[in-house]
């Protein structure tokens, strides 16, 4: 598959998870990180995802065998249950719907997968290998040892310069600010904590 690497809007994601056991509740965990809405179907719930449930509303539970009247308006779609033909069904109806569609126990049957990622504050960092998971998992952590809360507060402090600026009119001086600040030296800049007074200079 040539993937096309795509960041979504958390809050804005309506999502399904079809399937409640461990898998299923750590997708749910994970889209309920970024603020999704989201819909668990499967008869049996773990009680991992009770419990987020109970504690975000934005996440429903419905007890029942899939069907695919149930997919609803979700834009993504998970297939998480133990039962590999039930994920296929899932992803057929899902793909004939122009649904988002992962099936975590065969990739090649959805129309997208979910990458490794390191979050560190705004600074996220996604790893695909090739279907390979543990691969993703491995330099995704090797990644995350050098990006670390150093890289968050940097980029924060950007972020929040850049809308600043432009919110003022003033793209000329993001223009030659960001000329500057993200010059061939970014990181080692980052790295000695020298960039965030540097950041403060152009306020």
């Amino acid at each position: 598959m040539s993937a096309y690497p795509l960041m979504l809007d958390g809050a804005s994601l309506s999502a399904l998870v079809v399937g409640g056991g461990a898998v299923a509740a750590r997708k749910v965990a994970a889209l309920a990180e970024v603020g999704a809405e989201i819909r668990v179907i499967a008869p049996q719930i773990d009680e991992r995802i009770v419990r987020l449930a109970a504690a975000n509303p934005r996440i429903g539970v419905v007890r029942a065998l899939y069907d695919a009247a149930l997919l609803g308006n979700a834009t993504l779609v998970i297939a998480a249950t133990d039962d590999p033909a039930v994920n296929a069904r899932v992803a057929r109806d899902a793909r004939g719907a122009g649904r988002l569609v992962n099936v975590v126990d065969a990739p090649q049957l959805g129309n997208c997968t979910t990458p490794a990622v390191h979050r560190s504050g705004e600074l996220v960092i996604a790893v695909s290998a090739g279907g390979v998971p543990g691969a993703a998992a491995r330099i995704r952590d090797a990644v995350g040892e050098r990006f670390d809360e150093r890289y968050a507060a940097a980029i924060h402090g950007l972020a929040t310069l850049r809308s600043r600026l432009l919110d003022d009119g003033r793209r000329e001086r993001w223009s030659d600010a960001a000329s500057t600040l993200l010059a061939g030296d970014f990181c080692e800049q980052v790295e000695s904590k020298q960039l965030i007074a540097k950041v403060a200079e152009w306020r």
